[in-house]
């Protein structure tokens, strides 16, 4: 298996710059997969789905047919970064970060930035992700988004643009881990080689984070990862991270708020917390505050964290920014708070509530992608090319009816990266999610967890419509074509996974 029959497309390819002729980073690989036998390759890729099967690596998908729980699909070609390109991003999603947490802030505090008429305060009042309760809520060192992840995508001319901003519970850095741990045992050589740049490091910074918003002086302070339960989408990523850190894994029963301390039931009484890092969504966190028929919250936590007694991450409230209409302002956001252009620019957006936009979108939605401003996942989306009239006259009657609550891009030839199909490499569309934390400094993770729209010609990348993952390696490699890498020996894989 090689790449003499691989065809780019008229696409931007993340592993070769024209036929045959590798990119930046990428030639040491390239070397390897041509110098493996037939089948060798195909043997290595069953080895890393058997390793994922054996290690319970899955996610659930709500509604499936054929079974909730499913086992993650992985390509074994990784997507690779050179590190010079790599510190660009980096220092565009730092930038971007400290922008929209300075924007969170603003919107529950003074509003500047809408009564200076940078955004529109009606888009604020009707963002089912700001919430009343949060203004004037005052998070530790005034951070309100600790953990999130920026949607990266490349146009067919290699152009970095950010796709959207995941700002409440990001997930998928589980994933990015487990894959890294894969591949560092079946390209062994060529892995050390190439001088990746480590992602084992998350837990130990996500633990930093969370210490440094910890609000009292208890040492060490109790930390706890707040999960809906097993049911949820991404139950294995709460079990894992839980797991790799070393932090307590609740459920909202596991809680309860005693004298104004949030505090775990334990067999030895209750015991004062000082950290959740929640995963479930604002409107389940209190009932008392929020959704009153939640069961999966905390009744009190919201007067507890007001006063000071627990911290969150990610606070609650973020969502403001999760909205995909006021993401077409965080270019101008970045200009107000910052005085700075955007690094990374986002997609040029056409928002529908108004009329010109509005307009538009609807006469030339079989070209356009339309989002709904708070779905996810996927979900509540047009992809115009490859819709019907009826799936787009369906979709057109939607937009007139809540036209704020949807927005419009125009449809990039996504970059693409090799898969393996069968017994050959064919292209298929990817993008890439960093994942940022944010405690007394921004850390950037190298790498981060692309994602694969294994259906071919499919732009949806996401797991939930059938995408799949790559490891994304930032690399600073010796790269010296005369030195001959040896043949590694894959059986290990199966033994030690």
């Amino acid at each position: 298996m090689n790449f003499a029959h691989y065809d780019m497309g008229p696409f931007y390819d993340e592993m070769f710059a024209a036929p045959g002729e590798a990119r930046a980073g990428t030639g040491l690989l390239y070397r390897k997969i041509e110098s493996l036998p037939p089948g060798e390759l195909e043997r290595r890729q069953g080895a890393a789905e058997k390793a994922l099967f054996d290690m319970g690596i899955t996610f659930n998908v709500y509604g499936h047919s054929e079974a909730t729980e499913k086992i993650w699909p992985f390509d074994l070609v990784p997507r690779i970064v050179h590190v010079d390109e790599w510190q660009h991003v980096e220092t565009g999603l730092k930038q971007r970060i400290q922008a929209l947490n300075l924007f969170i802030d603003d919107i529950y505090h003074d509003q500047k930035i809408v009564k200076d008429g940078v955004v529109p305060r009606e888009l604020i009042t009707t963002a089912e992700g700001f919430l009343e309760p949060c203004v004037g809520l005052s998070p530790p060192r005034g951070v309100w988004c600790h953990i999130s992840g920026s949607d990266l995508v490349r146009d067919q001319d290699g152009r970095l643009f950010v796709l959207e901003d995941n700002l409440r519970c990001p997930s998928g850095v589980s994933y990015v881990i487990a894959n890294r741990r894969l591949m560092k045992r079946t390209f062994p050589e060529v892995f050390a080689a190439s001088n990746v740049q480590p992602v084992e490091l998350y837990p130990a910074r996500l633990l930093d984070m969370l210490y440094a918003i910890a609000p009292s002086k208890n040492e060490p302070p109790l930390l706890t990862l707040l999960t809906p339960g097993v049911y949820n989408s991404a139950y294995f990523e709460h079990s894992f991270l839980a797991h790799e850190t070393g932090i307590e894994l609740v459920e909202g029963r596991d809680l309860v708020v005693q004298d104004g301390d949030v505090c775990m039931r334990t067999t030895k009484g209750l015991q004062k917390i000082d950290v959740i890092y929640r995963r479930l969504n604002d409107d389940f966190l209190d009932p008392q505050v929020f959704r009153p028929d939640s069961l999966l919250g905390v009744p009190g936590l919201m007067a507890a964290y007001r006063a000071g007694r627990v911290a969150i991450a990610n606070a609650p409230g973020t969502g403001v920014a999760d909205d995909k209409v006021i993401y077409a302002f965080v270019e101008a956001i970045i200009k107000y708070y910052l005085d700075q252009e955007a690094i990374i620019p986002n997609v040029p957006t056409y928002l529908c509530w108004r009329p010109q936009d509005l307009t538009y979108v609807l006469e030339n939605l079989p070209r356009l992608v339309v989002k709904a401003a708070n779905e996810s996942g996927g979900y509540g989306m047009l992809v115009g090319p490859a819709a019907t009239r009826a799936e787009c006259d369906a979709f057109a009657t939607k937009i007139k009816a809540a036209p704020r609550n949807f927005i419009a891009q125009p449809t990039l030839s996504l970059s693409r990266a090799p898969v393996i199909v069968d017994d050959l490499f064919e292209g298929r569309h990817v993008d890439l999610r960093p994942f940022i934390l944010y405690g007394e400094d921004i850390f950037v993770l190298p790498g981060g967890l692309t994602r694969v729209a294994l259906k071919k010609g499919s732009l949806v990348v996401n797991s939930s419509q059938g995408g799949g993952s790559k490891d994304t390696w930032v690399v600073n490699p010796a790269d010296r074509p005369e030195t001959p890498i040896q043949m590694e020996n894959m059986d290990h894989v199966k033994s030690s996974c």
